[in-house]
């Protein structure tokens, strides 16, 4: 029998540098450095600070995946790297990273979509994904409603996209509002606790009637919130901080929900996988709530991997890799270049690693 390819996955598209390792769809170990932190300060993550922290990040926590699982270098059969989306200066280094590694090792190099290592992700908890099955991916950037079959082999079909503010970005910028740190997820969901999620009737984006069923927009919800707070404290009285941020993830998760579960049910599918960043929104405690509630009242299976894996790490991208190997994918030249805004299509962003069902 052959024997099975340990993949070694790095993530760096933004402010963590992760690096995991893969075999057969079994996640052998992982460590993530994070220079969040380093961004708080600012309210947001700055693209140089975040490049020069993978700089100092990379080898380390490369050696500290390998002595996590009790491997070493010469047991590494491939490569994979997030070549995209992401900032442009985050991404260059880990894919200069993997490139080394490659060429050093003389393994295969797979370059791999950020948001299909979200996805992936699952997999390492749950085992192989239902074909099909319907995905919402709500990282701290991007509010996706996905159709997957195949994963390292399909098109991945867009059933709908946020038109504006992704949900991740309206917790950011309201809990900026409401005075609270960022990332603002986790910190309205923190907030959030004791409130009253019926408090305040804020808006439900795009449920209308001649709406696009699956597409998302969060900048009404996001305006309608910083204008409640800004009323309310032009009052003199104090803003009941626990309320609005209880209202405001009620009105994300009960949009989200709601467009994935009528996903489900028009697509005919049995399996909702909600995926994403901590600093987004697929943590979010309301949302998971809501969705385990709407899921078992339609009879639908829900998967939301374990919060460990539900924030960018190399976990997630070695587990792309692992299902690329294993479906023969090809790998990547060595001059495969990033893709800073590429859009999701396939799990990979080179054709050459693709297979022939594109259709």
């Amino acid at each position: 029998m052959a024997r099975s390819t340990v993949v070694l996955g790095i993530e760096s598209s933004c402010d963590e540098t992760g690096v995991g390792l893969v075999r057969d769809g079994v996640l052998l170990g992982h460590a993530v450095a994070s220079s969040m932190d380093a961004h708080a300060r600012y309210g947001g993550v700055v693209p140089e600070i975040a490049a020069r922290a993978h700089v100092h990040s990379l080898l380390p926590v490369v050696r500290r995946a390998l002595d996590g699982a009790g491997l070493g270098r010469a047991d590494i059969g491939a490569i994979a790297v997030t070549t995209g989306p992401g900032l442009s200066g985050a991404l260059h280094v880990g894919l200069a990273g993997a490139k080394s590694l490659a060429y050093a090792l003389d393994v295969p190099l797979y370059g791999v979509h950020h948001l299909a290592g979200h996805v992936a992700a699952d997999t390492l908890e749950h085992g192989p994904l239902p074909n099909p099955c319907v995905v919402l991916i709500v990282s701290g950037g991007h509010t996706s409603l996905l159709l997957v079959r195949d994963l390292a082999r399909d098109r991945i079909i867009h059933l709908g996209d946020t038109l504006d503010d992704a949900a991740g970005e309206c917790f950011d910028k309201v809990a900026r509002v409401f005075g609270l740190p960022y990332p603002g997820g986790p910190a309205v969901d923190r907030a959030a606790r004791g409130g009253d999620p019926h408090a305040v009737r804020f808006p439900r984006p795009l449920t209308g009637h001649r709406d696009a069923p699956y597409d998302f927009s969060f900048s009404g919800l996001k305006t309608a919130a910083a204008r409640w707070a800004e009323q309310f404290r032009g009052t003199g009285r104090e803003l009941p901080l626990a309320d609005g941020a209880a209202s405001l993830q009620e009105a994300v998760a009960d949009v989200l929900t709601r467009k994935a579960l009528a996903a489900c049910a028009e697509y005919g599918v049995g399996t909702l996988l909600i995926v994403g960043g901590v600093g987004g929104v697929a943590a979010n405690s309301r949302l998971r709530s809501l969705a385990e509630q709407r899921c078992a009242a339609a009879g639908v299976a829900l998967r939301v991997p374990a919060l460990g894996l539900c924030t960018d790490n190399g976990a997630m991208i070695a587990a792309v890799g692992d299902l690329l190997v294993r479906a023969g994918g090809h790998p990547a030249p060595l001059d495969v270049s990033i893709a800073p805004s590429a859009p999701l299509a396939f799990a990979t962003l080179h054709p050459v690693a693709r297979t022939v069902r594109a259709a």
